[in-house]
């Protein structure tokens, strides 16, 4: 059985590790919102193909196949410069788009 594929999900200074294949950049605008601005006590109605994706808590840099870069004007912090430059390097796939609307 293989591992599950993994990505970079970047909103800004901020960054998920995350299990599933790269999403649509409409799906990662939506869970950069999902995992950002949590709400306790209230479950918004999130759209169920994004049950696809899980935050990853242990992850090996190497296994990272895609990055998804969601500019919001902030600077991205030393890790993220660096495992972003590390799948430049391996020509992983990394896309670039607005920031969600929060």
């Amino acid at each position: 059985m293989s591992a599950p594929e993994q990505g970079l999900l970047v909103h800004g200074s901020n960054h998920f590790i995350v299990n599933g294949p790269r999403p649509p950049l409409d799906d990662a605008r939506l869970l950069v919102r999902k995992w950002e601005m949590p709400v306790p006590g209230i479950a918004p109605s999130w759209p169920a193909r994004l049950e696809a994706w899980s935050i990853c808590r242990k992850a090996f840099r190497e296994n990272l196949a895609w990055a998804i870069v969601l500019e919001n004007g902030e600077p991205h912090s030393a890790a993220v410069k660096q495992l972003l430059a590390e799948l430049t390097a391996r020509g992983a796939c990394i896309e670039r788009g607005p920031a969600p609307l929060i």
